[in-house]
């Protein structure tokens, strides 16, 4: 996550206002308050993140302390969790940074620390965020012909999120968030899944898809009141 990156993510949270931004893969075994604050622009930043390993990997958050007071923080293997409250509302919410291992064991394993990590507070309002490296249905992937393969990994993932009952926020613009570079295969894994009680205190949630800038993921918006704000980085 260079300069230049930095920079472009920066403007990003500016021109629309992000309360909090959610970074998957940032490829950084350190990250300090400088670098933070100079990612959020101002000194008023709260910031967790999770280390890469051998530059793989890594989770950053941070978000405007006026906006958003933190009560506990906890990281695990493939995710963060910032439990705090939205001083506007003065609403307690839980907020669940991801990124997802590839491979299906790791992930199921990222899966029930997920769950176990749900369970501490039924009914609190929950979102789960970021790169699930999974999709929902066929038409989320195009280019990859792996249908049989695929039929499994789709419904157990589906399983897994009727498990923890959650829902996933529908999307505006672009359907699909993922693109090799020559864009001859294109996915959908990157998500906001909210639990029921969320979408009772925020029945208008939406998320947009952005369009792609130095990532070949897209940056996705999520508006409820505050907006929370998260993209994916590769090289």
């Amino acid at each position: 996550m260079g300069g230049v990156k930095r920079a472009a993510i920066r403007r990003l949270g500016k021109k629309h206002k992000a309360d909090m931004l959610c970074i998957q893969e940032t490829k950084r075994e350190h990250i300090d308050k400088d670098m933070c604050q100079a990612l959020w622009g101002n000194q008023n930043v709260g910031w967790e993140f999770l280390p890469s390993i051998n530059s793989a990997g890594g989770l950053l958050c941070v978000w405007n302390e006026q906006v958003f007071k933190t009560v506990r923080r906890e990281r695990g293997r493939g995710y963060i969790l910032l439990e705090g409250v939205w001083t506007m509302k003065n609403q307690k919410t839980y907020i669940v940074n991801i990124y997802s291992p590839c491979d299906n064991r790791h992930k199921r394993e990222l899966w029930e620390s997920l769950k176990q990590l749900r369970q501490q507070d039924p009914e609190g309002l929950w979102c789960f965020l970021g790169d699930f490296n999974s999709i929902r249905h066929h038409s989320e992937r195009e280019g990859v012909s792996h249908r049989g393969r695929q039929a499994n990994s789709i419904n157990e993932f589906n399983e897994w999120i009727a498990d923890i009952e959650f829902e996933e926020i529908p999307s505006v613009g672009r359907q699909l968030t993922w693109f090799k570079p020559n864009e001859t295969t294109k996915s959908k894994l990157d998500r906001f899944l909210v639990s029921l009680n969320w979408l009772l205190k925020w029945p208008s949630c939406t998320s947009v898809t952005l369009d792609r800038n130095f990532s070949n993921h897209c940056p996705i918006l999520l508006g409820a009141k505050s907006f929370f704000f998260f993209f994916s980085q590769q090289k």
